[in-house]
């Protein structure tokens, strides 16, 4: 939201934080009050399809929220909110909303944010860690495949100091899947090398 000066805050839960992709005067670690970060969202562009979603963070209601808030200057607000709305709002599965959070320099400000709308047919709600992990193990969207999406997020809150078991779990998993399948590759080359040789 744009202050009275037109300044612009804007805060970022999930890729917003590692790629924001728009011109920005201040960045702080901040909290929000009242949702959470949730993989909820089926994502039918950016990181999946209609016909094999994958699955993105979106806010979701209830608990606490730690983030990345971004401070816009005045010349940039316009064209930042009309970025945000055409890589958000895509599907429209997201609801733009104005939020105080906190920002870690003990001042409260007020953001633009985008929520998860329950009313979608895109939203996932709650899922099975299983779920969590076949979607976005098949997801690939115009902004890449889904599985590193999932491990940059993870990476980001990481440096950040934040616990998120969820994410981190289907991180920990991701990352085993990437060994199992390498261990199988490499047994099936040296498996070929001997037939060859035989």
């Amino acid at each position: 939201m744009a202050t009275e000066s037109g300044d612009l805050w804007v805060f970022g839960y999930g890729s917003l934080m590692w790629r924001p992709g728009f011109a920005y005067r201040e960045r702080h670690l901040a909290t929000l009050t009242g949702y959470h970060r949730s993989l909820c969202i089926f994502s039918h562009v950016h990181r999946g399809t209609p016909d094999m979603p994958g699955l993105v963070l979106g806010l979701d209601r209830g608990g606490k929220c730690r983030g990345v808030a971004f401070g816009v200057g005045a010349s940039d607000a316009d064209a930042t909110l009309a970025y945000l709305r055409e890589r958000e709002q895509v599907t429209a599965v997201y609801l733009e909303r104005h939020v105080k959070v906190r920002l870690d320099d003990g001042r409260n400000v007020t953001a633009v944010t985008y929520v998860a709308d329950r009313r979608h047919s895109q939203y996932a709600g709650r899922l099975p860690t299983d779920d969590l992990l076949r979607h976005v193990n098949q997801g690939i969207g115009v902004s890449g495949a889904n599985p590193d999406y999932v491990r940059a997020t993870h990476q980001q809150l990481i440096e950040m100091g934040v616990s998120d078991p969820i994410l981190a779990g289907i991180a920990a998993r991701l990352s085993q899947g990437e060994t199992a399948t390498a261990r199988s590759a490499t047994t099936a080359r040296r498996s070929a090398s001997l037939s060859a040789k035989r």
